[in-house]
């Protein structure tokens, strides 16, 4: 991990101070920060532009007025939600660390697999949400579109309600929450203006029946790419995956599939519809899904130029959180992508309310924008694209570790780490068996054993996995 790993301790000479925080969005990153700024002694306000807690997680049939997500007047659907999606990481490090994700086998309703359906997620937040008192400050409805600093270092916050007045505020801090998979990225392709094909993106994916019969070019190898080309290959004629991650002149069967081929990126597209690749093979096409991930996004935060997004980067921020030249009153949860999400929105949350409480110390404006440099220079010698600025999947745990250190927290448990190891190593042996067949038993009676230590109003968390 890049860093100068500055030292932070606690300011013996500050009082202990409560503020008056706005944390926009209600998702995963929102809930959790609105706990731990709560537990710090924070007054805590948060706002959700949806109806109910969850963000990302909150299922919906709806899709887009635009399928590729690119009209700036387009109707905007928060959630990227499919229907079929399952999570690709175990409950056990899904959950938050002392409110652990387990099985209730009791709720006839739930969702008992290793790895749920999106469903009993929303159902974990949701209980998450009431047993620590947190629908009771969030306002439901109420768009966030305006954030920008005043006098005295506070914020104004302006936000528009589906019911009653609009609001305008002031803050002492706010904590921005609004994740990042709403704000589609598409792939440049060579004669896409005058393809005369149908172009979606994932973001507006939810079924595989619109694809039926259709001769499909998915491009992307992500997760979600992985599981929405078999998700349409049940029911589309043809499904070609385009990827950067393979060799140039990759053209293979996809095993197991008698009609999906894995291929290299596309070289280019043409007016009578056909997808050329680089290996010269050509495939007549009706639709190009892309599967490319999510640009961040915060049309509401006014900083003077102070916080920029640039080639997908944003910042500065120390640490992905801090912009040095506003910190504390201003912090990011869940910039960072290809992580454990939950814990990691957990420790940045935590670390958040003790620097604004002063019972953490931050180093000053100049060392924290040292280290930023010092992270940026040590990513440009490795020859990391700018983009992949938040991408921390290899030091995560690291970086997991440096927060709580920080925040006088224990760090991860060993088995988090050697379970998430297992899981993605299980999934290339296994293939789309992964969530059904695993070999690290051992590694959930680790977890059972540590969940036991939790217990919320005298009651356990957990239940014994059949």
């Amino acid at each position: 991990m890049a860093s100068t790993l500055s030292a932070i301790s606690a300011h013996p000479t500050m009082q202990p101070l409560s503020r008056h925080v706005a944390v926009i969005g209600a998702g995963a990153a929102g809930l959790v920060a609105a706990r731990e700024l709560r537990r710090e002694g924070h007054t805590v306000v948060v706002f959700e532009r949806g109806d109910q807690i969850g963000g990302t997680w909150v299922y919906t049939p709806e899709v887009e007025s635009d399928p590729i997500g690119l009209h700036p007047n387009r109707t905007v659907v928060h959630s990227s939600m499919y229907q079929s999606l399952r999570t690709n990481l175990p409950r056990e490090i899904m959950g938050f660390r002392d409110y652990p994700f387990a099985a209730k086998e009791q709720d006839g309703d739930g969702d008992p697999r290793r790895f749920p359906g999106h469903r009993e997620v929303l159902k974990y937040l949701n209980g998450f949400a009431k047993d620590f008192g947190i629908c009771e400050i969030v306002r439901f409805e109420s768009e966030v579109v305006f954030v920008g600093l005043v006098e005295g270092g506070k914020w104004k916050v302006k936000s528009k309600r589906k019911r009653g007045e609009d609001l305008e505020e002031v803050y002492d801090a706010v904590v921005v929450c609004n994740g990042h998979f709403t704000e589609p990225r598409v792939a440049q392709i060579p004669g896409i203006s005058s393809w005369k094909g149908k172009q979606v993106h994932s973001h507006n994916y939810r079924t595989p029946e619109p694809f039926r019969d259709q001769v499909v070019i998915l491009i992307g190898s992500s997760a979600s790419a992985i599981d929405i080309s078999r998700d349409i290959a049940g029911v589309a004629k043809e499904v070609h995956i385009a990827s950067r991650s393979v060799a140039t002149e990759t053209m293979e069967k996809k095993p197991g599939y008698d009609n999906m081929w894995l291929h290299s990126m596309i070289k280019s597209v043409h007016e009578d519809g056909s997808v050329v690749f680089p290996d010269g093979s050509v495939v007549l096409a009706d639709i190009i899904l892309h599967c490319t991930g999510y640009k961040y996004h915060f049309p509401f935060l006014e900083t003077n130029g102070i916080v920029t997004v640039d080639d997908n980067r944003v910042g500065p921020l120390y640490k992905h959180i801090f912009p040095p030249a506003l910190a504390p009153s201003v912090s990011f949860v869940g910039i960072p992508f290809k992580v454990v999400p939950f814990a990691m929105y957990e420790f940045q949350s935590k670390w958040i309310a003790g620097i604004l409480s002063n019972r953490i110390a931050l180093p000053s404006e100049e060392e924290m924008m040292e280290d930023v440099q010092i992270f940026y220079s040590l990513q440009e010698a490795s020859g990391i694209p700018k983009r992949f600025t938040h991408m921390i999947d290899d030091y995560q745990f690291e970086y997991d570790d440096w927060l709580a250190s920080h925040c006088g927290c224990p760090v991860s448990e060993e088995w988090r780490q050697q379970m998430w190891l297992a899981t993605f190593k299980n999934a290339r042996l296994r293939g789309p068996l992964y969530r059904e067949e695993w070999d690290d038993h051992h590694l959930i009676l680790q977890a059972q054993e540590d969940f036991r230590k939790y217990t919320f109003n005298g009651v356990g968390m957990i239940t014994d996995d059949k």
